[in-house]
């Protein structure tokens, strides 16, 4: 279905998942707020949108670890001010830096991690709960992962984070499904042929995970009308089919 006058903002936009999912939004008449820290990466996805002729996007770069509570809260505004209203968000951004063990990690590699994964999905959130409030419906979308529930040996505060955040969100879906407007999601993407999985899984055959597009049906099912009503859902790519 058309997605013509849903505004979607997306964090970690210049990232392979995040641009994936915008461009494929996108193109089915979604308007965009593209938000990363990189600049390249960011008028990459732009230029990238703007070639497939669909609705030009809004390029917005963001450092999500080392912004305060006022800038988070002036996004919200600038947000409110040129739209009204927000249709979604997607978290995309990751950070993960190393498989480490617990006995050795860095406090600064520890506190920057939980600054990405969970304490931006949180501040983002809290702030523009009242501009997806005034939406008839709204789709929140937090990007997981696969192993989050095994607790895995040296995943350390990347997987404290994934399970930290699952909590969260099921948290928000239930304090928000009696208004019946904002739906929660938890995405996870599983193994595909991401730059993440490039780094994290260096020697692996990729030519044998699936690509990123072939998410693209999933997002356009997360965050259109299809998914109205669903809430408190953990959607696993590698089991979901539509």
């Amino acid at each position: 279905m058309p997605l013509t006058n849903q505004v979607i903002l997306i964090t970690g936009a210049g990232g392979g998942l995040g641009s994936t999912a915008a461009l494929a939004l996108a193109k089915k008449g979604a308007h965009i707020i593209l938000l990363d820290k990189n600049m390249a990466r960011l008028e990459a996805i732009y230029d990238a949108i703007v070639a497939a002729k669909a609705s030009e996007p809004i390029m917005y770069p963001f450092d999500l670890a080392g912004a305060n509570e006022n800038e988070y809260q002036e996004l919200a505004d600038r947000i409110e001010e040129k739209y009204g209203s927000l249709q979604g968000i997607l978290h995309s951004a990751v950070e993960l830096i190393a498989f480490t063990p617990v006995a050795t990690l860095p406090a600064q590699e520890w506190g920057h991690t939980l600054n990405v994964n969970l304490n931006a999905p949180f501040l983002l959130t809290r702030v523009l709960l009242p501009v997806l409030q005034k939406s008839e419906h709204a789709a929140l979308v937090f990007t997981s992962d696969s192993s989050a529930r095994l607790a895995q040996a040296y995943s350390g505060a990347y997987g404290v984070s994934k399970i930290a955040l699952e909590g969260f969100a099921k948290i928000l879906a239930e304090e928000l499904e009696s208004s019946n407007k904002i739906r929660v999601t938890v995405f996870i993407p599983g193994p595909v042929d991401s730059p993440l999985r490039k780094r994290a899984f260096p020697a692996e055959d990729k030519s044998k995970l699936p690509t990123m597009q072939s998410l693209a049906p999933i997002y356009l099912y997360l965050f259109g009308s299809e998914s109205i009503g669903i809430t408190g859902q953990v959607i696993d790519a590698r089991t979901f089919y539509l």
